[in-house]
């Protein structure tokens, strides 16, 4: 692929590396499904919370992931818990992610509002 200007893509194999000339910024082509272990898995509606922590494709940053919570519950919820965490969080596909490890802190809230936890995952 020589002699082609700025700016095109030069690989399109499927799993290869694909590069643009123009920025010199280079990803895999399959980097979508890359997501979070626990992003793309159904949990069970079982009626308990379950806390994750997670690092996958967040540059090495750990984070509190909370799944389970009732969906009329989860800004009001997110906001407690970035409080008392003391971190910044986001709600994002249903589940509440918190900054930081804060698995524990998380867990015992949510037991005193009166929900079933389970710490899950790393």
């Amino acid at each position: 692929m020589t002699g082609e200007s700025p700016g095109t893509i030069a690989s399109v194999a499927e799993g290869q590396l694909v590069y643009s000339t123009d920025g010199g910024t280079r990803r895999r082509r399959n980097d979508e499904s890359r997501s979070a272990p626990h992003s793309a898995q159904a949990l069970p509606d079982d009626g308990i919370v379950r806390i994750f922590k997670e690092k996958g494709g967040r540059g090495g940053k750990t984070v509190t992931i909370v799944r389970g919570l009732p969906a009329g519950d989860l800004d009001r919820l997110a906001a407690e818990l970035k409080r008392r965490c003391g971190a910044g969080g986001a709600v994002k596909s249903g589940a509440v992610e918190i900054q930081g490890d804060h698995r524990e802190q998380a867990a015992e809230f949510l037991r005193r509002q009166g929900y079933r936890v389970k710490l899950a995952g790393g």
